[in-house]
């Protein structure tokens, strides 16, 4: 299962995301934000990165505006190995050389196209 989560900044995309996961059959979980009010990243953040690190997920992808808070915030919790990543070949890389298991992206940053 895949643990996602975004603050505002990062809700649109993470719909577009929701609906590429939902269309290939795969699970997910939606750990907010639920809507594009303002809110804070790093209970998003959190939240995706002790679902991944206590075995609730498997891997996780967190969506802020630049990508950079979410990712820093949920790289503090041991066990999690966010990668902040703007292209296909840098996050392909972090999964096979890094062992990354959270995806970072920023909204702002990344647009559907090549997020998904």
């Amino acid at each position: 299962m895949i643990a996602l989560g975004s603050d505002h900044g990062g809700f649109a995309l993470k719909q577009e995301v929701i609906k590429h996961l939902e269309a290939r059959g795969l699970e997910y979980k939606d750990y907010g934000t639920y809507s594009d009010a303002s809110c804070d990243y790093p209970v998003y953040g959190k939240a995706v990165a002790h679902a991944v690190a206590d075995g609730e997920c498997e891997k996780g992808i967190i969506i802020c505006g630049t990508g950079i808070g979410i990712s820093i915030t949920a790289n503090k919790v041991p066990g999690v190995r966010a990668a902040l990543c703007g292209d296909c070949f840098s996050a392909e890389m972090t999964r096979l050389h890094n062992d990354a298991n959270i995806l970072a992206m920023g909204a702002r940053v990344v647009g559907p196209g090549l997020a998904l």
